[in-house]
């Protein structure tokens, strides 16, 4: 019987192709891009809302909010001065490099340091698609539960950092932080592990010394 040979490509490769060219915009103007990934309602939004008041002034930001539907978090994120550009998805569950790349001539890329990719809510299907961004932020709220880092795996396995976020609401949900911290410090390694709270600072000077790192090597490529 003749061998019936079949050519497949990779269902990815155009979005990584798209991906590297963001990705080559970004380094070559030494803008570091952060693509943040969590489930709806982690506190992605007002942590950038109070790493945006914590730094400006030193670090200069433009964001892409991610969403299905609405331009609520572009809006929050506007009244900081900060240029901001929503992309509404209407159905889709993540973000892909091609949206990216058809925003960016939009954003002025030589005024800034850092470019904040807000990720559609999800723990699922954002980690599969590279945005072109040079760190990947995973956010887990207390809110969501300590059985997030066991059943969605991946999404803390291959970021750059994992944070920790709504620390203050620990004690009232039943959620161990360090316990959960250890998790994902066996996990990922590699990835520093931050409890944050937006509302009382906690954990807040660490984050932005490593954007401050994050930004300097960047800088030096």
């Amino acid at each position: 019987m003749p061998i019936d040979i079949v050519v497949m490509k990779a269902v990815n490769a155009e979005n990584d192709a798209r991906a590297r060219e963001v990705r080559t915009q970004l380094t070559e103007r030494g803008i570091l891009g952060l693509n943040f990934m969590s489930s709806p309602g982690s506190g992605k939004t007002s942590l950038l809302e109070e790493t945006i008041k914590r730094l400006t002034g030193e670090l200069r930001f433009a964001v892409i909010e991610g969403d299905v539907f609405t331009a609520m978090d572009a809006e929050r994120i506007a009244r900081h001065g900060v240029e901001v550009i929503q992309l509404n998805t209407e159905g889709s569950c993540h973000l892909t490099a091609h949206m990216i790349l058809e925003v960016l001539p939009r954003l002025n890329l030589d005024g800034i340091d850092i470019l904040a990719i807000e990720n559609i809510g999800n723990l699922i299907c954002p980690t599969s698609y590279d945005l072109g961004e040079h760190r990947r932020v995973a956010c887990l709220s207390t809110a969501e539960g300590e059985d997030k880092v066991d059943k969605y795996p991946k999404l803390f396995s291959i970021s750059d950092i994992n944070l920790l976020t709504k620390a203050d609401l620990a004690p009232h949900v039943n959620f161990d932080l360090d316990r959960v911290a250890a998790k994902l410090a066996a996990l990922n390694t590699k990835a520093p592990v931050i409890t944050t709270s937006v509302n009382t600072g906690e954990g807040l000077d660490a984050w932005s010394d490593w954007l401050r790192q994050g930004c300097r090597e960047a800088a030096a490529r």
